[in-house]
């Protein structure tokens, strides 16, 4: 997301809702969404059981070896139903001071 809607990032870094990432092994798909939210986190598990595809996934990281190892419609789907607005809110409460 662009730092002109979102500039008040912890890292003063744009604020991104996944990213790809290739250490030694695997590729990984960094997806936020589903970090601490079960619901998000079931409906990821349920479309890759769908797919029939397994799941290899830590917090919010999903482990694969290729493209094809992706429910990617699910993962379309999952990123397609979150508004820019709600992610930016979901960030900003994340940084809020716990009282």
């Amino acid at each position: 997301m662009p730092l002109a809607v979102y500039p008040d990032t912890y890292n003063r870094q744009p604020l991104w809702l996944a990213a790809l990432g290739a250490p030694k092994t695997k590729l990984t798909l960094h997806f936020m969404p589903v970090y601490a939210n079960p619901a998000m986190r079931r409906r990821l598990e349920d479309g890759f059981r769908a797919a029939g595809k397994r799941l290899d996934m830590g917090q919010a990281c999903i482990h694969y070896k290729s493209a094809d190892d992706l429910a990617l419609e699910c993962i379309s789907d999952i990123v397609r139903d979150i508004p820019l607005a709600k992610w930016v809110e979901i960030a900003r409460s994340a940084r809020k001071p716990k009282t």
